[in-house]
This record gives C-alpha cells, structure tokens and sequence, in this order.
C-alpha cells in the first residue's frame, strides 16, 4: 500500500501570528515538503491545481519536475490535474515528458477542480463540466496509446493524423486516477478504463464515500477488469498530530476555525467525528485510517493532507516526521496483513511494463 501526502497550495494567513508567507516562499516550501515526504520514507507526493487566489499550484508540471530533479525514491503525481478545461494534448505531452524527466516515478490524477470561474478562464463552460470530463479524457487515454490519432469531438478542434510527443516512457502511460467527492459519473468513468478511482472524501461522511467507492468497484467488476475487491482505490485524509491528543486540538484549533474551505463552520469537534479529519496523538491517527478499511475495503493509496490552513513550515515538516516514524510503519504493517493475496498493489511504472511485456509475449 503506498502512502504519502498531498497539497492544495492555499496562502493561507497564519492565525496565531497574523503572518502570511509570499507566493515565492509558500512554492519553494512545497518543494521542501515533497524533499521531506521522501526523507521520511513516504511513498508518494501530489499536488493540486489552481488558477486562482488564495492558491499557488497553477503550474504542476514545472514543480514536479524541479521536485524530480531533488528526489530519487518518491512517486510524483497530482491531486488533481484538471481535464476539464486543460487540453488533452497538452497533458498528453507535459506529463509524458515528466514521465522521462522522473525515470517513470509519476501518475495523475484526473480532477474538475473546485473552483466554478476557472471554466470561463479557459474557454469553457462550467456546465459542461462532466461531458468535458468524460470526451477530454477519451481523446487523452488514445493519445497516450495510439500513434497516430484521427479524432472528432463535440469540444475542441478535430486532430488529423497527430502524434503526442514525447511518446511515454517505454510506450507505458502514465496511471491514471480519477478523483471526485460526489460525481458517480467519474466513478463511472474510473471503472470503464480500469483505471484507480480516488475518493478524497476529506469533507464527506463514511456513508458517502462507501456508496462511491462501492458503485466504482460494482462498474470494474462489470466491465471486466477483475473482482470488485480488485479494483484500484485511493483515499483522503486530513491529520494534525502531537504525542498528547489535548495538545493537537487546542494547537490546530485557531487553523481549522479559521482556514478559508471550512472555517467558520461546523466546529472541529463536529467535523472530526463526521468526516476523517483526525486531530490528536499518533495512536489516534492509526486507529481512525485503519477503520476506513471498514467501509471501502482494502484500498492501495493513502495520501493525507497535513500543510493547509496557515501552518508554518516548521510544524508541517514536524507532522512528516510523526508520519514517516510513528504512523506509516504501524500502517503498512497493519494493512498488510490484512490485505487477501488476490488484492493488487497500487499500480507503478514498473508493474505496468511488466504487464504491457506480458501481453507481447502472449
């Protein structure tokens, strides 16, 4: 199972010391997060994108790449890479390049984003926002995998005879998850290709995410990719530890009362027994992930959200070192033994090209 964290990139005021870092020092911050991410033994490291205030990840590919250039163990991928109103052929080609740039230690992850007035930003209409979802992606997935394309849509202009270039590293794509909170649709979607589905169900109850990750798993099985237990699922999860539980929630609290997605809302009390959101000792937080097991199944990806809200690097950075020395061992021995043999591992460049070799030699 592969761990690891993900950021959204919010500059976000600090509410305890009224001090809010620079775009330069918030971007070269989450580079020293991934750095981190890797020192402490995670696996994987994802960030957003945004095109808009109070966020600064507009540019994933350039920071994953400067990222890749520092680390040699870490999975890059993203969090969300908007389909929606990024041409396919420019994912196609920015993250194939990636791809090489990493030596094969990237995936992404296939989002619409949170953010309404990035549609018209772009060209679109936020109304179309799962038909856009649904065409961009086909014509992404044949780019990935044909040499020559011919293609009509109802979207962008037609492509006669094109090529994406580079092609993928070892003629393997890219694996390819699709997120979403609430849009069965996408779980739809996720099962048609057999690709991973990704419920970062950080705002939603348990009873949600198991009716998302249950009808993806249901479609998987449909189409024929393997068992419904075989499918390929990620999950979110929001933590703020300290050894002694009372010190976590009276440290996080001004954050979460006051962080621009939900702030000034239900209190961290509530929020905390509704959603994953885990707030105390470490014990706690392996506790509360192992119990997603109870209602997803056993799962391949686990990326927690531990840098939002105005916390200062410094606190972030000692939250990885809690993660990477007390949670993530607990974790994976845990889930490990849990986990039936028949039930994959989360799909790498490495297991893809054995399979794709498998198929030639067929």
């Amino acid at each position: 199972m592969q761990f690891g964290i993900f950021t959204v990139g919010d500059l976000t005021e600090d509410p305890t010391t009224g001090r809010t870092p620079s775009e330069h020092e918030r971007i070269k911050n989450t580079v020293a997060i991934a750095r981190k991410a890797e020192e402490v033994g995670l696996d994987v490291f994802a960030t957003g994108e945004h095109h808009n205030p109070p966020f600064v990840p507009s540019a994933p590919t350039t920071t994953l790449a400067y990222i890749a250039a520092q680390t040699s163990t870490l999975l890059l991928s993203t969090s969300t890479t908007l389909i929606t109103t990024t041409d396919p052929v420019r994912i196609a080609e920015d993250y194939a390049t990636l791809q090489h740039l990493s030596d094969g230690r990237l995936d992404l992850m296939m989002g619409r984003g949170n953010t309404g007035p990035v549609y018209p930003w772009f060209g679109k209409d936020i109304r179309d926002g799962i038909p856009l979802a649904i065409e961009s992606y086909h014509l992404l997935h044949r780019l990935w995998r044909e040499e020559v394309v011919n293609w009509e849509g109802r979207y962008r202009t037609p492509l006669q005879g094109f090529t994406a270039t580079p092609r993928p590293l070892d003629d393997v794509p890219p694996f390819v998850w699709h997120g979403s909170i609430r849009s069965p649709e996408i779980a739809e979607q996720a099962a048609y290709y057999g690709d991973g589905f990704f419920s970062n169900h950080i705002f939603w109850p348990a009873s949600h995410t198991r009716q998302m990750v249950d009808l993806y798993r249901r479609r998987f099985e449909h189409y024929g990719h393997g068992s419904a237990d075989q499918a390929i699922v990620g999950l979110g999860g929001q933590v703020f530890m300290r050894p002694h539980s009372q010190d976590a929630i009276r440290e996080f609290r001004p954050y979460f009362d006051n962080a621009p997605v939900y702030g000034h809302g239900p209190s961290l009390e509530e929020f905390t027994s509704q959603t994953p959101l885990t707030v105390g000792s470490p014990q706690q937080v392996i506790e509360k992930t192992l119990g997603f097991r109870d209602y997803v199944g056993d799962y391949q990806r686990q990326l927690f959200l531990i840098d939002h809200a105005g916390l200062p690097l410094k606190t972030v950075l000692e939250q990885l070192d809690i993660l990477g020395e007390e949670v993530v061992p607990v974790l994976r021995r845990e889930f490990a033994a849990l986990k039936p043999a028949h039930v994959p591992e989360a799909p790498s460049h490495a297991s893809l090209l054995g399979l794709s070799r498998q198929v030639v030699t067929a």
